[in-house]
């Protein structure tokens, strides 16, 4: 009797059944091709292979094979192998038919995404090689759970040099993004007593939902023209904030309140987590420093390379304070959570320069995109007005009041993913309704950003 696993090129499972070794064979593999178990496509063991493997005579693979190519469920060619057909998959008789996809978008203008086409792939690669080469064989084994040494130390050159940072190697700790960051604040915050963080009135709902999900209420502040107002603050356990860039409205935390959030933590022992997510994105103004070289005591900076380079690296840090590691490396579970290959490379990639020179020849991509932004709205939409424009990867357009809505039907009639304002607002922020839409400019590719533009500009109001 024919074994049921085929494990030798290509792992195969096949059951056999029915009068007859060859016909068994035949009817599964007609099975699994006419099911979809097998896709149309996949390369099939060759016959010598898949009689060892099932324990049955070359020549009754062989003449399987041959019927089904007959019947036009496999297609074989000299020298290319056996093959399943391009055809349409039917599904078993009975089978509840499969929901149909939503339709793509046909641009993408949802903000938080940077232009993925211009990922720096040779260079990557050079410093991938270059890490790999150099790296010791320890790097493979579980690693330290802040992370490489080799990139906390990069970091912590680069965001002192960059940002402001006032930081060294061992209160630096790599993570899986900033929401891997924050879940792990929030078990410390909980873990000392915390009960509620203060955010901003306008930001992501993901990050109030993570801070829910550990046992935190989050409590918006207020906001006005000069960003989030720390008045309100007395005994929350932590704020969020955005200060050099915030999301989405795009100001800059002036300068009093920032002095205002320090002294707040400075006297209560609360902590300020700083989110520094495009701090490398400014056009129209000088850099703003990092909130934390006021206090590395009592502010986290947390940054991540998922706008500078791709989210799909899944690296982050936190600049901790030197009171606060040993309880965040407890949350994380003393484990290392990013590959240790990425890790060295980015730190080679901002060793040796790549990452620098990859930033400024971004800056001057977005910045060209967002000057066409502006330009074409004062020519086609000059009842709507771009605000927040100085730095990031995104903007805020104000609409005339009671135009969000219809905007938004209109950008989905468009095939044109974009977002109002109201998604980003926090549900018991006692802020006035403003009618927008929050308008990423960074995550096209730039051979479509023209038509993205002019998809944008027909759904606005003249």
């Amino acid at each position: 009797m024919a074994k049921p696993w085929a494990t030798f090129g290509v792992d195969l499972h096949l059951e056999p059944t029915g009068g007859g070794v060859r016909r068994g064979l035949t009817d599964a593999l007609r099975e699994a091709v006419r099911t979809g178990r097998l896709a149309p496509g996949t390369r099939l063991p060759s016959s010598r292979a898949l009689a060892a493997d099932l324990g049955v005579a070359r020549n009754t693979v062989a003449d399987a094979y041959a019927d089904l190519v007959a019947e036009g469920w496999l297609t074989a060619r000299q020298g290319s192998g056996t093959h399943v057909s391009e055809r349409t998959v039917v599904p078993p008789t009975g089978a509840p038919p499969r929901p149909r996809a939503p339709g793509r978008p046909t641009h993408n203008l949802v903000p938080g995404t940077p232009d993925l086409a211009s990922f720096p792939r040779a260079q990557w690669f050079k410093a991938a090689r270059r890490a790999l080469a150099t790296a010791p064989y320890q790097a493979l084994d579980y690693g330290d759970p802040r992370g490489r040494v080799e990139l906390r130390t990069a970091l912590a050159g680069y965001l002192s040099r960059a940002r402001g940072v006032r930081a060294d190697p061992e209160h630096i700790l790599v993570c899986a993004g900033f929401s891997h960051g924050l879940r792990l604040l929030g078990t410390v915050l909980w873990a000392r007593g915390a009960r509620t963080v203060a955010v901003e009135s306008y930001g992501l709902d993901v990050h109030w939902n993570l801070l829910a999900a550990a046992g935190l209420r989050t409590v918006p502040l207020p906001f006005d023209e000069r960003g989030t107002d720390p008045g309100e603050l007395t005994d929350q356990g932590a704020v969020l904030l955005t200060p050099a860039h915030q999301f989405p409205m795009g100001g800059t935390l002036h300068r009093d309140r920032r002095a205002a959030v320090v002294e707040w933590a400075r006297r209560t022992g609360g902590l300020v987590v700083e989110d520094d997510y495009d701090g490398e994105f400014r056009y129209d103004r000088q850099p703003v420093g990092a909130l934390q070289g006021l206090d590395p005591d009592h502010v986290v900076h947390a940054g991540t390379a998922s706008k500078s380079l791709a989210p799909g690296l899944r690296l982050g840090w936190l600049v901790l304070p030197p009171g606060l590691m040993e309880e965040v490396l407890a949350a994380k579970g003393g484990i290392d959570s990013c590959g240790s290959l990425d890790q060295l490379t980015l730190a080679e990639f901002l060793v040796s320069g790549a990452y620098d020179r990859h930033v400024r020849a971004a800056r001057l991509r977005y910045r060209r995109r967002r000057d066409a932004l502006v330009a074409e709205l004062a020519r086609r939409a000059p009842r709507v007005h771009a605000t927040g424009i100085a730095a990031g990867l995104h903007v805020v357009l104000r609409l005339p009041p009671g135009t969000e809505q219809p905007a938004l039907r209109a950008a989905a009639w468009q095939g044109l993913a974009v977002h109002g304002l109201h998604r980003y607002q926090h549900p018991e922020a006692g802020v006035e309704r403003r009618d927008a839409l929050v308008v990423g400019y960074g995550t096209p590719p730039d051979h479509a950003w023209s038509t993205a533009l002019e998809a944008l500009c027909a759904v606005l109001p003249e």
